[in-house]
């Protein structure tokens, strides 16, 4: 069975003032929902179960699942009306609601990109997690070893380099930027029970890379835009005319 969970539960401050009255899953571009556009790609890529966190107007999203009879496919709800999880939490919360047996496809809800999601499931293979990444300009990369294994990550833009293996050299790590998309086990649900309630995949990540075989996967030819800001809107609407995009 392929399973992903969508990380739908932002504040989506970057795009107010509409997301003063609707979540960043229900923004509309092209005249759907952000959150409608990744369900479908998911669908047309054979995923059955697909979990989908809320939190900023919840209801609307509980709501319009349920309107639309799941679309078709096993959408299950993980609520954080209560606190934000922030994305490692999120898993934590969201880990038990899937099946123990397959790798889940982590998604955040306001990414477009060129990517086959069910050719990237596929690649999941013997790594316990594996991040889509690639080669673009941006404030913040992971750093990855010569054999794609991850081994820190740096915020240019606040001159924050993380590294836990003392004896790696960050500055000749390779620099890679994630596309938001990632596999992991629910195994490792075992290991985030030592993070707290709330905190950032990425610190489970450091955290636990030298123990667990977390791999990235360099995509060429990745084309990705991050729909997050008012800006990017009508951006969107021309990057889903390529039919690879959608």
């Amino acid at each position: 069975m392929k399973q992903a969970m969508i990380l739908a539960a932002g504040l989506g401050t970057r795009l107010k003032p509409l997301t003063d009255r609707m979540p960043k899953a229900m923004v509309p571009v092209d005249g759907k929902p952000l959150l409608w556009h990744l369900i479908m790609k998911m669908k047309r890529a054979g995923f059955s179960r697909i979990v989908v966190n809320v939190h900023h107007f919840a209801d609307q999203i509980v709501e319009y699942v349920r309107a639309n009879d799941g679309f078709g496919t096993d959408i299950v709800i993980s609520d954080e009306r209560d606190m934000l999880l922030d994305t490692g939490g999120a898993l934590k919360k969201a880990l038990p609601l899937f099946c123990p047996d397959s790798p889940v496809l982590i998604h955040n809800v306001d990414i477009f990109s060129n990517v086959d999601i069910a050719a990237f499931y596929a690649m999941a293979g013997s790594a316990d997690a594996l991040l889509l990444v690639g080669e673009r300009s941006t404030s913040r990369y992971l750093l990855f070893d010569d054999d794609m294994s991850l081994a820190g990550w740096t915020n240019d833009d606040k001159g924050i380099v993380k590294c836990p293996f003392p004896d790696k050299d960050p500055s000749r790590l390779r620099r890679l930027a994630f596309s938001g998309i990632h596999i992991v086990h629910p195994y490792l649900l075992k290991s985030m029970e030592q993070m707290p309630e709330r905190f950032g995949i990425f610190d489970y990540y450091m955290k636990f890379c030298g123990q667990y075989r977390f791999l990235g996967y360099e995509k060429p030819d990745l084309r990705m835009l991050d729909v997050g800001k008012l800006d990017t809107l009508d951006k969107a609407e021309q990057f889903l005319q390529s039919s690879s995009c959608r």
